[in-house]
């Protein structure tokens, strides 16, 4: 941290002079102005386009932004010229006068018109390091998303959300009874690992999350980006590679990379203030029949207020620029279930008994934060300083499994008698009755709090030097910590009067810090075929992981006991961070590139890369890269690449530790304390389970596609792909003391550390992912309105090729059939739909935009946890989870949830010129995944990981989401 702090007040240092020299220049350089009109070419005013006019020869530059209106004006010109004045917007062709003068006490009126490009027509930064192409002329599947654009047209409240509809192969769902894994919101490209997408900003390197995901259907074992800590409002586009890139810019980027371009504009102020909430009128269970059973809410629930700013000042004369934003956002908590809880009349009835989690749905989230972007040129050079950085807030509190008072007693505080302390402003009773209370009923859901901080600085100068040597060096810089509550939940162990009136626990956290130094050069060399560009740099980056100690009631095993017998130790819900969990961890790394991307013809493209990496405590390895493209005709091109990756194993990987203690009963009836750990892979027990440190995943990717523009305003691009990736990071099942295929070794140390169960992080699966990507973009003038048609389309399957089970592991059927079981099998290869297919209509007029929204998700199957212990004779697999149906037959419990079609509608009115309003309904016909339930067996329901109705798959369990925006441009 106290690194961090140094670095913002070295870029404060920096900002300080600039921003008093711009003020005292702006404020002495008084002589003349340019104002005008920025419009489209159906006369439509274009808010927000950059204007920007160079004096010559002194490149002092002046810069401002259109308003809602599209006026702009531009004071304080030196008179005289010439001037060079450039005019862009985001999906615009540049208009650019020249050789303009302005004269003293002048005014200079121009009216510029600008024409809409195709978003495969502007240029693109990832990819390579060569010129900026568009996404029709790289050699490798690229998509452009508009933020401010897409925004405007769903209620979707966080940017995952919204990138999940837009980017075919881009996959997203908000967890759910998932422990830590609900607080964060992480995504993946290609079906891989949430961390095997690597996430830029401005092309510099994003941190990861602190929290590694144990719990949720996805990314199990994982630690990855949380994309919702950056605020929507300081972004202009984001560009999502879709191909293996880590040649080019190093470990995780096996699926891909996301970059994240921010805003730039100045003089232009944009607010946004929006609302929303989800009216399920079929499964919010505030429609149950006996509503007593449930946590409840309103009809209208999940309701959301989200606000975000920006705007941006100009900076000195040569065209700097500070563009800060903000953002707070305060959503509700949402609630659902089946209503019904009559099962021996309606099969399609809940058999309330079996939910473990009666609070099921999305948790309340708090958030705000601001970020800053800011470039200042140096006058008289070709060299500009600049930073970017920001600061995000976020609490979240989501709930967990339900504590039943008639079967946990033990998870309750109690007098000296062994009565229930009933506190009614956490414990309910659901079926109530009506002489007083009633015991057998009486229910608690602990409640999960996560504070997340997440904090960045990057700071550097680039420029120009000798004969067209482009250069960039840069420090960056950027935290997260994630500190754990436990809140409206006991430790029923502790002495009282704590064990009843102490419902709040500091369960710990932990805390990740990474900083990098980076230099890249790079030249374009015109001799050489149709041109050369070489590029060459290195990276130094230094990272530290921390895991910090709850208070000690969070997790002690206090003195308390019911019966006579032990109680249940640590607050319940997730028990806090132990001493022996505490780790401070750190690494570095160093890496070079070097990168060719040549035009051999003026058809033929190709782009050849080479990375080298050298880790402090795993070593050296090297991935290379080749991309090409040929244009066969001037509108058909063929493009293709294949290359190595990897991906290190992560800080928060290689010492993640968490002790969770439970109350047993040996087999002579005497209760105990037992401890399940998850192990640090440095730990003495994961190499007497013969598992080795952590190294590198591996891969090998394989693409080829095309790219038919077949007339000016249809273009269709198809792209298969092929990954293999080795040495995958899994999280393994849960190992016993008691297992008799573990070595003596083994045991006797688990004994010695108090440990009864592990589970452990291992290299141990190889994987085959299989797709295609297919985006059919068409738009067209119908008079002076536009209409526009989007259809995507992602395909893929994942496949388990080889389970690498560690030696100390697999000493017997059972041992070997934990270690990576049939449902984490079928979790990894459900970790996105087969099919994911998107049909977006928009019609453009005049005051008024309506578009409409279809998202199709393939189906998907995985297992449950499995109820029964005892295969059916005969089983081929009897390790499989089982499940009784109603009529006593074993079967797998395997959820099967069907293909569905979510559909959202929107329109937005342009009020005055400065404000706009957008409405819409997002997934209009409440369609559910299906239950998370193998029909026929009312004991499979709630044993799904949610421990509710639904699991979170495909578009979500929230259902129908009615919202509305107020966009105002000033």
């Amino acid at each position: 941290m106290r690194k961090f702090k140094r670095i913002l007040f070295l870029i404060g240092i920096a900002i300080l002079p600039s921003v008093l020299f711009a003020q005292e220049a702006t404020s002495t350089m008084i002589s003349g102005k340019i104002s005008g009109k920025v419009a489209d070419d159906h006369s439509q005013p274009l808010s927000g386009a950059v204007i920007t006019a160079t004096l010559s020869p002194s490149g002092s530059k002046y810069i401002t932004a259109s308003k809602s209106d599209g006026t702009f004006t531009l004071q304080g010109l030196k008179a005289g010229g010439p001037y060079t004045i450039v005019v862009s917007f985001t999906g615009y062709k540049s208009d650019t006068t020249a050789n303009a003068q302005v004269g003293a006490g002048e005014t200079l009126t121009l009216q510029i018109t600008l024409h809409e490009v195709p978003q495969d027509l502007i240029p693109i930064t990832v990819g390579s390091r060569g010129a900026p192409r568009t996404a029709v002329q790289s050699a490798v599947p690229i998509d452009i998303i508009n933020v401010k654009t897409l925004s405007a047209t769903t209620g979707r409240a966080d940017l995952m959300s919204q990138l999940n509809i837009m980017v075919p192969s881009f996959n997203y769902n908000k967890q759910c009874g998932s422990d830590m894994a609900d607080a964060v919101d992480l995504a993946s490209l290609r079906g891989l690992g949430y961390d095997q997408t690597l996430v830029l900003v401005n092309g510099k390197r994003r941190y990861p999350s602190a929290n590694v995901i144990t719990g949720g259907l996805r990314g199990r074992g994982n630690s990855g980006t949380d994309l919702n800590a950056i605020p929507e409002g300081a972004i202009d586009r984001i560009e999502v590679l879709r191909d293996g890139a880590s040649a080019q810019y190093g470990s995780d980027a096996i699926a891909g990379v996301v970059n994240i371009l921010l805003r730039k504009d100045v003089n232009h102020l944009n607010i946004n203030i929006g609302g929303s909430g989800y009216y399920d009128h079929k499964y919010n269970s505030a429609n149950a029949v006996d509503p007593t059973l449930y946590w409840r809410g309103s009809q209208l629930d999940g309701k959301t207020l989200d606000i975000s700013m920006n705007y941006g000042l100009p900076i000195g004369k040569s065209g700097g620029f500070i563009n800060i934003s903000g953002n707070f956002r305060d959503a509700g908590e949402t609630f659902r279930a089946e209503p019904d809880t009559n099962y021996s009349v309606n099969k399609n009835a809940v058999v309330a008994s079996s939910l473990v989690r009666r609070a099921a749905g999305d948790g309340t989230v708090i958030a705000g934060g601001g970020m800053y972007n800011m470039e200042i040129p140096v006058k008289g050079t070709k060299t500009t300083f600049y930073s970017f950085g920001g600061y995000n807030y976020k609490n979240s509190q989501a709930y967990a499994n339900t504590r039943l008072w008639s079967s946990g007693a033990t998870k309750y505080p109690t007098n000296a008698q062994g009565q229930l302390l009933f506190d009614p402003s956490i414990m309910k009773v659901y079926d109530p009755t009506p002489k007083g209370l009633d015991t057998a009923h009486v229910m608690y859901t602990p409640g999960q709090q996560v504070y997340l901080k997440d904090m960045s600085a990057a700071a550097g100068f680039r420029g120009e030097i000798g004969d067209g040597w482009h250069w960039d060096i840069s420090s960056n810089t950027g935290y997260n910590d994630f500190h754990v509550w436990g809140k409206d939940t006991y430790n029923a162990s502790i002495a009282l009067p704590d064990q009843a009136t102490k419902t709040r626990f500091d369960d710990g956290g932990y805390s990740f810090l990474q900083h990098e130094e980076n230099l890249d050069l790079s030249k374009h060399f015109d001799g050489f075929a149709q041109g050369l560009t070489f590029a060459v740099g290195g990276e130094f980056r230094y990272e530290q992981y921390k895991i910090y100690a709850g208070e000690p009631d969070s997790y002690v095993i206090g003195p308390a006991t019911l019966n006579g017998k032990p109680k249940a130790g640590g607050s319940q819900g997730y028990p806090g961070n132990q001493p022996a969990d505490v780790a401070d961890a750190h690494r570095t790394n160093t890496s070079g590139y070097i990168e060719l991307t040549a035009d051999l013809t003026d058809r033929w493209l190709v782009d050849l890369a080479q990375r080298f990496e050298n880790y402090s405590d795993f070593g050296f390895l090297t991935t290379q890269k080749l991309a090409t493209r040929y244009k066969l005709t001037d509108n058909f091109n063929v493009r293709g690449s294949v290359s190595t990756g990897f991906r290190a194993p992560s800080l928060q990987q290689i010492n993640f530790s968490n002790t969770n203690t439970t109350v047993t009963t040996l087999p002579d009836g005497t209760r105990t304390f037992a401890y399940t750990k998850i192990v640090p892979n440095t730990s003495l027990l994961a190499r007497e389970a013969g598992i080795p440190n952590l190294t590198q995943e591996t891969s090998t990717n394989a693409s080829l596609g095309f790219t038919w523009k077949p007339v000016s305003n249809f273009l269709l691009t198809v792209d298969g792909y092929n990954v293999n990736v080795k040495n995958r990071i899994v999280f393994s099942g849960q190992y016993s003391s008691s297992s008799a295929g573990l070595s003596p070794a083994l045991t006797s140390l688990m004994a010695a550390e108090g440990v009864s169960k592990a589970i452990f992080f291992a290299n141990a699966v190889n994987t085959t992912n299989q797709g295609i990507d297919v985006v059919a973009d068409y738009h067209t003038r119908l008079g002076k309105n536009r209409l526009n048609v989007v259809l995507s389309g992602s395909f893929q399957r994942l496949m388990i090729d080889k389970i690498n089970i560690p030696s100390g592991l697999k000493n017997s059927p059972n041992d070997s059939a934990t270690f990576f079981n049939d449902r984490e099998q079928s979790l990894l290869k459900s970790s996105a739909p087969p099919a994911k297919v998107a049909l977006s209509v928009e019609y453009v007029m005049h005051r008024v935009t309506v578009g409409a929204r279809a998202t199709y998700f393939g189906k998907l199957s995985q297992y449950g946890n499995g109820i029964s212990k005892t295969p059916p004779p005969g089983a081929r697999d009897i390790y499989q989870p089982w499940v009784a149906l109603d009529n006593g037959t074993i079967v797998p419990e395997l959820f099967h949830y069907g293909a569905k079609t979510s559909t959202d509608i929107y329109a937005t009115v342009k009020l005055t010129k400065f404000a706009k309003i957008a409405l819409g309904v997002d997934n209009v016909f409440n369609v559910h995944p299906d239950k998370a339930e193998v029909p026929g067996s009312y004991l499979s329901q709630g044993d799904g990981e949610s421990g509710g109705v639904f699991d979170a798959v495909q578009m979500g369990f929230n259902g129908m989401q009615l919202w509305g925006k107020l966009i105002f441009d000033l």
